[in-house]
């Protein structure tokens, strides 16, 4: 009898687990839903859908609006699914379910309670990248790191966990992946000297299934020594401690804020770390690893298939939390599964996201002059590492000594602001930031809760080049190359959409929603919007029309002079002064504009 319950409980644990999937599967692969932040778990940001299209974007229109009642920065999307769009705010975190059956009827609000206290703690904005949607539940990763999951039908609560403690710094930003039977959530804090983990939580109920530490003794980073792959070798016993100085790595940073990606057939999810704590290199000495890393996880249990660490000893605060973006493309004339990546220190990365192969590694912004490029050669005892120029490194310099003119900027060549594929052209829709710094480390001493950071910045235009700080790029991930590239007068801080009507989709610091043709970039439309965009821009149809939707908000890293009032040029981590003149563009908003073409 007791081996027949077990294999009752077992059955109906795999029947929950595929119900779970196959619901937001579905959901995924109906083009006329926007069911994922992302648009897929291969976080592509294609649509199928070419009602809109060269030839008649030009006429878009705007259908409707919605006030979000919040200020600061806005960024992520709305989610579709079936009759409802779910909209989210910064900081407080409201959840808006409009019924787009009804005119947009709000069907219910959620509101959550939070101390007010977590913004103080939260760096570059109050900012939430959006909720998720899976088995009937809509998930919200607040600011205070409460994960919450609500009916989606009425908003009920039914089921909520902590997964931090912002009392040390550990705070959210980030969306959440919902895949298989699990919720996978990550951290903010790395400015705080929090250790960065990702952590599962089962669907069902909350209850946690693994967590997985960026860095650390090898059961608590998930790794097994000789299996756990780093360019092809074995990581070998204690890789996430012996590259630290004694037990920094306790505050080592490496957090997880970004986005997520998964293959299911290969049952492997992808993300990456962000910089190692503090920002001071000459307080850290060594690889820091697993900061600043490419990781390669099974979804089931959390166990760590292979890494990549892209910024040793991380400098210039080159978080590596960007999306990875995953394809299957001809390389090499063999047809290979890939993962693209483009990195904050201005590289952009093609590996093979089953082995963890590295293909190609170049930079997609000429004035990134920090290094001098990857070694390439399987061969070399420096395989895979950036060759650091001496006049660019913040360490060799010595604290106490400012380093001019790097490229890029902290704020990296691109932030988290997520890339889009076309993958009928296989070019990658990128927005980057055109920005370099100058960089100051000073000692720092670390106590919980309080800013752990060791360095002073201030950001500028790159020099020698269009006079702006942004470039819409189109990108070959394949050769590592530019195709085309649009200067934009400040940082493109908008997430990209790119649909089957051969359009691309991004908005601006100032306020444009853009669309541009895929192939050539030229430009086809364009539409100021109440706020500056930080918005990710998503599609859906209803009643057969395709419509187009972004929010608008100006804030984030790069908007954050604006978001909290600040006017000294350094406070914003740099940004302040890098983007003052954005005051003379646009303001303070919180909104949401849905397009599409007349009847």
């Amino acid at each position: 009898m007791k081996k027949l319950m077990l294999l009752t409980s077992g059955l109906a644990l795999c029947a929950g687990m595929a119900v779970a999937n196959d619901d937001l599967v579905q959901q995924m692969d109906d083009p006329t839903q926007w069911a994922i932040q992302t648009g897929d778990y291969k976080n592509q940001r294609y649509s199928k859908l070419d009602s809109i299209n060269k030839e008649n974007v030009g006429d878009l229109q705007v259908a409707w609006t919605f006030s979000t009642g919040v200020l600061r920065g806005h960024e992520g999307s709305p989610l579709v699914v079936g009759d409802t769009m779910y909209v989210h705010t910064p900081f407080p975190n409201i959840v808006y379910a409009l019924d787009l059956a009804d005119e947009g009827k709000i069907k219910w609000k959620y509101e959550p309670k939070q101390d007010p206290d977590v913004i103080p703690v939260m760096c570059c904005d109050t900012v939430n990248r959006g909720v998720a949607y899976a088995d009937g539940k809509i998930f919200l990763h607040q600011a205070d790191t409460k994960v919450v999951a609500l009916n989606a039908e009425d908003g009920s609560v039914e089921w909520e966990v902590v997964n931090g403690d912002p009392s040390i710094g550990e705070t959210n930003t980030a969306t959440v992946l919902p895949v298989k039977d699990k919720v996978i959530v990550g951290i903010s804090g790395g400015e705080f000297g929090v250790r960065g983990h990702v952590t599962a939580y089962n669907i069902s109920d909350g209850s946690q299934a693994w967590r997985a530490y960026s860095m650390g003794p090898d059961e608590d980073i998930l790794v097994d020594p000789e299996n756990t792959t780093h360019l092809g070798e074995p990581v070998g016993e204690n890789s996430g401690t012996n590259t630290w100085e004694g037990d920094q790595w306790q505050i080592g940073g490496g957090t997880t804020w970004g986005w997520y990606s998964a293959d299911l057939d290969e049952n492997l999810m992808y993300y990456g770390t962000g910089n190692p704590s503090t920002w001071n290199p000459s307080q850290r000495p060594g690889d820091n690893r697993w900061s600043m890393t490419i990781m390669a996880r099974d979804i089931d249990t959390g166990e760590a298939k292979w890494f990549y660490q892209m910024t040793p000893h991380d400098e210039w605060d080159y978080d590596g939390v960007n999306e990875m973006i995953l394809t299957e493309q001809e390389i090499d004339g063999e047809e290979r599964k890939l993962l693209t990546h483009f990195d904050r220190n201005g590289l952009a990365y093609t590996m093979d996201r089953v082995s963890g192969e590295l293909l190609v590694a170049e930079k997609y912004d000429p004035v990134v002059n920090w290094t001098s490029g990857v070694d390439m050669d399987p061969e070399s005892d420096t395989y895979g590492r950036p060759e650091v120029v001496a006049q660019y490194s913040t360490e060799q310099n010595g604290e106490d000594v400012n380093s001019t003119g790097i490229c890029p900027a902290a704020l990296g060549t691109k932030d988290q602001q997520p890339a889009s594929y076309d993958p009928e052209l296989e070019l990658f829709l990128v927005p980057t930031n055109h920005v370099c710094m100058d960089y100051e480390p000073f000692r720092v001493s670390y106590t919980a809760g309080q800013p752990y950071v060791g360095a002073t910045l201030s950001m500028y235009p790159a020099p020698d080049s269009h006079g702006g700080m942004g470039n819409f790029i189109a990108w070959d991930n394949i050769n590592g190359e530019i195709k085309w590239s649009n200067p934009e007068q400040f940082s493109v801080w908008s997430g990209s959409l790119t649909t089957a009507g051969g359009i691309t989709f991004y908005g601006t610091l100032e306020g444009y929603l853009k669309a541009v043709d895929t192939e050539t970039g030229e430009e086809l439309y364009k539409f100021r919007t109440p706020s500056g965009i930080i918005g990710n821009v998503m599609t859906y149809e209803r009643d057969g029309k395709q419509h187009i939707a972004v929010l608008s908000g100006v804030g984030g890293w790069a908007g954050i002079g604006l978001a909290a009032g600040l006017t000294n040029p350094n406070d914003g981590l740099g940004a302040v002064g890098g983007y003052a003149a954005l005051s003379d563009y646009t303001a303070l908003g919180g909104q949401l504009t849905v397009f599409t073409l007349p009847d």
